[in-house]
């Protein structure tokens, strides 16, 4: 498959460069990857058996300073992409996914680092009777989040360039179903790059002082929700609610922190006491025990245009039943829509063990 795949890279190459809008220029490329799958989580020993390898094609628009956002940050690609990925394992199966993406420049832009959010297929999810090993993906959509640090030289012979470098690329579902023990491959990669134009524009010159930026004290209200399931195979997907409040202040026009409350609601925490409470496990679960919990939460917003990277940590003050820990983490990305209305998809975690993904839409004043 990888062969066919270069094969059309550089078929597509060609045949597109000549019909290119001149007040946009884009870039494709093409990356081979073979690596191995890191023990994160020791339940996974039985599917670490190979070396995973794949394919990443990418197309993507380069900016070059005509908006604010874009010199802040050194003038980044953003795109999309598809990644195969061959597990090397018979219980794991095989990955295709579609990913969203930005490629940030250092180094006089010999050095790049892309990361990429999206969602992949998984041939062989988990399956009660026929692939009962598999306790990586309990379904076969999950998210996909990959980040690469190559370097990069383009345009070496008539649009053509190279890149090469290291990266990793993770599989979850979030806790949506389970089991989901996920995976993390850690690879090296090298491929090639092409320029669809190679008449390019100057890079228009970043202002001193431009990251300065502060806002007074924001408020804000969210409401999460979703689907997840404890980790007891087989016990049922329930909807979950998260209620929010917040203040944030905007430290400059990359930079904000958070402060903030929020109770939550989870139908699946309910069922896993009651299977608790009638299991005979010894652990004095009765079955009264409340699944709401109240957590208060620190976080960081990195503003990129109109999308943010958050960043959070939580602690749970109202805590009557112990699951997975009292401390959480929160990660994702935000949407602003208007200047008042967001829009968020993240994964709260325990530590490395995710309970569930996230999606929220709020108020800011």
């Amino acid at each position: 498959m990888i062969k066919q795949i270069y094969f059309f890279f550089f078929l597509f190459c060609f045949s597109i460069s000549a019909q290119v809008e001149s007040n946009k220029h884009y870039t494709l490329d093409v990356n081979s990857f073979y690596g191995s799958i890191l023990k994160h989580n020791p339940d996974i020993s039985h599917l670490i058996t190979g070396h995973p390898s794949g394919i990443i094609v990418s197309f993507q628009q380069k900016t070059f300073g005509e908006k604010e956002w874009q010199r802040l940050y050194n003038y980044p690609d953003y795109g999309v992409s598809f990644a195969y990925q061959n597990m090397d394992n018979e219980y794991l199966g095989e990955h295709y996914g579609i990913f969203v993406h930005y490629n940030f420049y250092f180094l006089n832009r010999l050095l790049m680092l892309r990361v990429g959010q999206g969602i992949s297929y998984n041939t062989k999810p988990y399956d009660a009777d026929d692939n009962f090993r598999n306790i990586a993906y309990g379904s076969h959509l999950v998210s996909g989040t990959y980040a690469m640090l190559n370097f990069k030289k383009e345009n070496l012979l008539q649009g053509l360039g190279v890149k090469a470098g290291l990266g990793v690329l993770h599989y979850s579902n979030g806790n949506a179903k389970a089991p989901n023990k996920s995976t993390n491959t850690l690879f090296l990669n090298a491929g090639l790059t092409y320029s669809l134009d190679t008449n390019l524009p100057e890079y228009i010159e970043k202002e001193k002082g431009l990251i300065k930026g502060t806002e007074p004290i924001g408020f804000g209200f969210l409401f999460r929700s979703g689907v997840n399931e404890s980790d007891v195979v087989g016990s049922g997907q329930y909807p979950f609610y998260t209620i929010a409040a917040f203040a944030d202040k905007r430290l400059n026009k990359k930079s904000a922190i958070q402060l903030g409350t929020e109770v939550f609601f989870s139908k699946a925490l309910e069922r896993f006491i009651d299977f608790r409470a009638v299991g005979n496990f010894g652990d004095g679960t009765t079955g009264d025990e409340d699944a709401k919990r109240v957590g208060m939460f620190l976080g960081h917003e990195l503003r990129i245009n109109r999308v943010a990277v958050l960043t959070q940590l939580g602690y749970y003050v109202y805590y009557p039943y112990d699951f997975e820990g009292q401390t959480y983490l929160r990660a994702g990305l935000q949407y602003y829509f208007t200047k008042n209305i967001i829009g968020s998809i993240t994964v709260r975690s325990h530590a490395a063990k995710a309970e569930a993904t996230e999606f929220s839409i709020g108020y800011r004043f």
